[in-house]
């Protein structure tokens, strides 16, 4: 793989341990996938910040990166949700030596110079490249969201790896970063109008059945945004899939378009969505947004439990910058009045719910049903807002 002056002086270590060990990481990447060379990027989105993922080895690694002292990279970084709400954990009943290490971790990274505004939707908050920018992302639904709905050009990156490119400010040039690479695999043809929690399920579908490939889709209407958010999440979750197309619809569908389809009904809508639930039991806890909740999510939630008393817990995750829109618009009195909480970098996911003393976890996201059970080992309820939520 080609490096310039600069590139080599930052592999020697010239600038400093930090830059060094990261320079390691971006040129093995580089060569194990053949990549020409190193790409300018425009941002960053890193994972591997909850600490029920990373441990304590992963929070010794990032204090020992950041103990060193480097220029840090002005590249636009975000982080991903962590376990924690990390200014209130105390109140929700986060575990103590859990959060105490989980706020350790968040520091590490805000002295490496990356925000430490925590979300698994970047997109919401500012982090927003352009069409054909070139970017290093790694949480897997942001990846197929900023890949697909935006057109910017990431691989799936690895936590290790999506930090080094956002200290660098550089990514190898291989993989999603080339246009050859970005071309759909297998068409998908939707015969049945779909409702919003049926965009997980599609996704669901899509993701088993094609893997890492690209799918390009024949929707009979249009999605939202949110809709968007919530395709990108099933289908990068139930398979490995960074990007797809939507005739009429995402920036690079005009190029794609391929004869032979599958067909997707909606009895595979209403099967998929039956068979995420593990349980027919109600909810003890109900944890909305994942993604994390946009402003007109958490709107939504508002105005349907305005003037309620609700029965079970209800937790609605988002990043602080939304959180603080909703507390503005008054949204967040609604849900506090009624029972609810919002929680913000964190999800149900990454968060220690385990330990929490709760059995069953009310979703209406495909990717919290496919990933609660095997990393919460709890059961899940897979099912819309409104039959998810009690009310005395």
């Amino acid at each position: 793989m080609y490096l310039t002056q600069e590139e080599e002086d930052m592999s020697n270590g010239e600038y400093g341990e930090t830059i060094r060990k990261s320079m390691d990481i971006l040129i093995a990447l580089g060569e194990i996938y053949e990549a020409s060379s190193l790409v300018d990027i425009s941002s960053a989105q890193v994972s591997g910040v909850s600490y029920k993922t990373i441990g304590d080895a992963g929070l010794e690694y990032l204090e020992d990166l950041a103990s060193d002292k480097f220029e840090c990279s002005n590249v636009n970084s975000t982080l991903n949700p962590a376990g924690t709400d990390l200014d209130n954990w105390e109140t929700f009943g986060f575990p103590h030596d859990f959060s105490i290490k989980q706020n350790k971790i968040v520091d590490a990274y805000g002295k490496l110079g990356i925000n430490t505004t925590c979300t698994c939707t970047p997109y919401l908050i500012g982090n927003v490249p352009k069409f054909k920018d070139h970017v290093a992302w790694s949480e897997s639904s942001a990846v197929c969201y900023v890949n697909s709905v935006i057109g910017a050009r990431t691989n799936r990156e690895g936590g290790p790896s999506a930090l080094a490119a956002a200290i660098i400010g550089k990514t190898p040039m291989y993989g999603y970063h080339l246009y050859e690479n970005r071309i759909a695999t297998l068409s998908f043809e939707v015969n049945t109008n779909l409702k919003p929690i049926d965009y997980g399920s599609l996704g669901y579908i899509v993701g088993k059945q094609i893997g890492s490939g690209i799918p390009y889709f024949k929707l009979k209407n249009n999605p939202s945004n949110n809709d968007l958010k919530t395709l990108s999440a099933a289908l990068a979750s139930s398979g490995a899939v960074a990007l797809y197309h939507i005739e009429d619809i995402t920036p690079e569908y005009e190029n794609c378009e391929i004869e032979d389809k599958i067909t997707i009904s909606e009895n595979d809508i209403i099967e998929t969505k039956e068979n995420l639930s593990t349980t027919d039991k109600d909810p003890d806890l109900v944890c909305l947004g994942c993604p994390h909740a946009s402003l007109e999510e958490i709107k939504e939630i508002a105005y349907f439990v305005n003037g309620k008393t609700i029965k079970n817990e209800l937790w609605v995750c988002t990043s602080i910058n939304i959180k603080a829109a909703s507390d503005r618009m008054g949204y967040t009195k609604m849900i506090e009045k009624a029972g609810g909480h919002i929680l913000c970098d964190t999800c149900m996911v990454v968060a220690p719910i385990e330990d929490m003393g709760y059995e069953r976890i009310g979703v209406n996201s495909a990717k919290a049903a496919n990933y609660v059970p095997s990393m919460c080992g709890l059961d899940v309820i897979y099912n819309d807002l409104t039959e998810l939520v009690k009310f005395v």
